[in-house]
């Protein structure tokens, strides 16, 4: 069958709907109890996470809560970190706590592989990914993405203030996204509004909503394919339409679940990671000035900056009921496999609620743990390290415009979705140097 075979018909499952047909009943308003009524949509979860941690660390490690059908939030680094890696009874099947299950004959696929795939069919999924993300295939991106983060700042010419998160954070993974994957610049703005729409809150409130937006986004994506198999060219569509898994090309429903993974996992999390870095700095200003004045510290600076504000929560669902480390956890339960409280546990790390930009021991989770441990991380710090870079290369000097008016935002990638900046000292670019 050749790749042309695969699109030119209507490949799309027909009972894709029915994997989200297990639905729970939707409990709302404020937590009441954290240790027994958790909810991570609680606009006080987002605003600020980290004394809730801390309190049911201390007296309540595992907390429950029967929204969302049942689900487990587990606070102690050694607890995620097994769970993370326990792949016989808990299973990634789908990443996102909330009122619909997909039902467990979906694995060991699931929803967006293999970020939701399990063994055996994880690794080979996995695999398949890997040469897009090597040290070396990164590394040809990063003279576009700082070329184009000082095309960003150019643009802030004239201004004193900046909406960061919008302006900035958010558009340096979108771009960089668009190319690994081949976008051609004439469709960016629409792939920038379709991943937009994807990513609002109230659209993932909706289940009708959020399929919505997914099959416009679908669309796009069928089309962008199409021009991939007539042209093809050095990208990584090229590259998911000629790869093969055991021994056959992907289907296409695979194809297109592993380019709406990049959107959730390689522009949201980047994008929060970026926009916290610059919060933390905006805020602190002797460690931006020491970044100033030691740049070659940034690397350093951003581990820590990745530790402090982690911005991923994963989900996982009990395969089968058991007793477990104290409590007892029923088949389909969810987990909340929260790694910003994994990396906020005081027993794992020294001085866990400081930022410390010189921390040496820092073998953080802002990436994951286990075998879903994000393939991406070398995307992501060079995104993270030349977004810091030629920030404060050429905005050396900027504050918080109004602290009340920056909002936190995410449930799957949390950090600022609000960010005004304003600036003081500036400087040009490097003379010879990208523009």
């Amino acid at each position: 069958m050749t790749a042309d075979d695969r699109f030119n018909k209507d490949f799309r499952d027909p009972n894709r709907d029915q994997h989200h047909s297990i639905r729970s009943e939707a409990i709302s308003g404020p937590v009441t109890d954290w240790a027994t009524d958790f909810s991570h949509l609680d606009p006080r979860w987002t605003a600020d996470p980290f004394p809730i941690m801390d309190d049911l660390r201390q007296r309540c490690p595992i907390a429950h809560t029967e929204r969302f059908g049942g689900a487990w939030v587990p606070t102690r680094y050694e607890d995620i970190a097994a769970i993370a890696y326990d792949t016989d009874h808990f299973s990634s099947r789908s990443v996102n706590v909330g009122n619909f299950r997909p039902p467990q004959d979906l694995a060991p696929i699931g929803e967006l592989p293999p970020i939701t795939s399990d063994p055996p069919f994880h690794h080979a999924a996995r695999k398949l990914l890997l040469p897009a993300f090597t040290k070396t295939a990164v590394a040809r991106l990063e003279p576009g993405t700082r070329a184009y983060c000082h095309s960003l700042i150019d643009g802030f010419e004239g201004r004193d203030v900046v909406e960061a998160a919008e302006e900035y954070a958010q558009r340096v993974p979108e771009q960089v996204i668009g190319d690994l994957l081949g976008i051609p610049q004439g469709d960016r703005k629409l792939f920038r509004e379709l991943i937009a729409n994807i990513n609002r809150e109230e659209a993932l409130d909706s289940r009708d909503e959020h399929v919505e937006q997914l099959s416009k986004m679908f669309v796009f994506l069928l089309a962008e394919i199409k021009e991939h198999v007539k042209n093809p060219r050095e990208d990584l569509i090229s590259y998911l339409l000629d790869v093969e898994l055991r021994g056959r090309k992907l289907d296409p429903n695979h194809i297109i679940s592993m380019m709406l993974l990049l959107f959730a996992a390689g522009i949201g999390t980047t994008t929060k990671a970026i926009g916290s870095s610059l919060w933390h700095l905006a805020g602190n200003p002797r460690d931006r000035e020491r970044l100033v004045a030691e740049p070659e510290l940034l690397p350093t600076a951003l581990e820590e900056f990745l530790r402090a504000f982690t911005p991923v929560t994963m989900a996982r669902l009990v395969k089968d009921d058991m007793h477990w480390r104290g409590v007892d956890m029923k088949a389909d339960d969810w987990i909340l496999l929260s790694f910003p409280a994994a990396n906020r546990d005081p027993a794992q790390f020294d001085r866990a609620d400081e930022v410390v930009i010189d921390r040496e021991a820092n073998r953080h989770a802002a990436f994951g743990l286990g075998i879903h441990r994000c393939l991406g991380s070398h995307l992501a710090r060079m995104e993270l390290r030349v977004a810091l870079e030629v920030w404060l290369e050429r905005i050396p000097d900027f504050s918080l415009e109004d602290a009340s008016a920056v909002v936190w935002g995410g449930r799957l990638a949390r950090g600022p979705v609000c960010l005004p900046l304003r600036f003081g000292r500036r400087s040009q670019p490097t003379p010879g140097g990208p523009q």
